[in-house]
């Protein structure tokens, strides 16, 4: 049976819609975080610690001459040669000159201490004698005699005679014998500074 045009159409109670109902999301049940203990922090900026290089103890150190680098001896300093003075031989022969060279003119000498100065006479005058650290003023500062071992021995005749000590006494003293039988010789002497100087040395025989 139609209705008028314009009524309205009156439901049931029993057949009205029912409103929807929206499901509701699921929700998980929330945990209790877990803590971490902290770690060392990390510096990413900073550069990682140089390694330093160990040197073992007694290893000689890389100290040559750097490219192009001029090289310099120790000690390097002007020398000053005054008189040009032959190469000493181990053994040289050795001729006494004069009227004196074979006579006793001066004390006993193996008496002189092994260090430092000693006393030692020749024709009645007193003069220093020295058998090692010999030195002497010269030309404004000191100049210090080589070892007595460095002048090498000299043959007279068929002896020979090596070199016992400095006498501290001019040349025209520097003559003759002692009375133990050494040899009083004047002659050339280097020096640890590189000069040569004239110095009175006893050569004495082996014993």
């Amino acid at each position: 049976m139609r209705r008028p045009h314009g009524q309205l159409r009156v439901l049931h109670p029993r057949v009205q819609a029912q409103p929807r109902i929206q499901a509701q999301p699921r929700i998980a049940p929330r945990q209790a975080p877990v803590r971490v203990a902290p770690g060392p922090r990390i510096n990413r900026q900073a550069s990682p610690p140089a390694v330093r290089s160990q040197r073992v103890i007694g290893a000689p150190r890389n100290v040559g001459p750097r490219p192009n680098q001029a090289v310099m001896p120790r000690n390097a300093g002007p020398r000053i040669i005054t008189r040009n003075a032959a190469p000493r031989q181990a053994n040289r022969a050795f001729t006494p000159r004069g009227a004196n060279s074979t006579a006793i003119r001066a004390a006993s000498i193996r008496s002189a201490p092994a260090r430092g100065a000693g006393r030692f006479s020749i024709q009645g005058r007193n003069y220093s004698v020295w058998r090692n650290n010999y030195r002497i003023r010269r030309g404004g500062g000191w100049r210090t005699f080589v070892a007595l071992g460095a002048l090498g021995t000299i043959a007279i005749g068929s002896a020979e005679f090596y070199p016992y000590a400095y006498i501290q006494a001019p040349e025209n003293y520097c003559d003759g014998r002692t009375e133990d039988g050494c040899q009083l010789v004047w002659e050339d002497v280097e020096t640890v500074e590189g000069d040569i100087i004239p110095q009175c040395v006893a050569y004495c025989p082996w014993q």
